[in-house]
């Protein structure tokens, strides 16, 4: 058989080109609330959730050993610094800079995942 002369050229369609029709349909999937959608937000909900988990308690096992090593340690909390015995300034002045630290940890591991979330979005 031989190829028909004088008709119009053949054309090769690539997937690879419809990439940005994924984008839109990735994006419609998030805001109309399918099943793909709902799946993707809840990751991003359960992934929040964890990180949340994860440091409060390991922000409650530092500030609960603090009393329990002065308790099982009792010449500890004989200890003076500038005058203050070492429970109250422990208790009262470093777990502040904890707290502090363990929210920004907070902080910046969630907007991470929030970006990995709309990085997967625009994929």
């Amino acid at each position: 058989m031989s190829a028909p002369t004088g008709g119009p050229k053949r054309e090769r369609v690539v997937l690879a080109q419809r990439h940005g029709a994924r984008r839109v349909r990735t994006r419609v999937e998030v805001q109309e609330q399918t099943l793909v959608g709902d799946v993707m937000i809840r990751g991003l909900v359960r992934a929040q959730l964890g990180l949340a988990l994860r440091l409060a308690v390991a922000c409650a096992g530092l500030l609960c050993a603090i009393p329990l090593i002065l308790y099982l340690v009792p010449g500890v909390s004989s200890v003076s610094v500038w005058g203050i015995r070492l429970p109250w300034l422990v208790l009262g002045a470093l777990a502040y800079p904890l707290l502090l630290v363990v929210g920004w940890v907070y902080v910046r591991r969630a907007e991470r995942n929030e970006q990995e979330f709309v990085d997967l979005v625009d994929d």
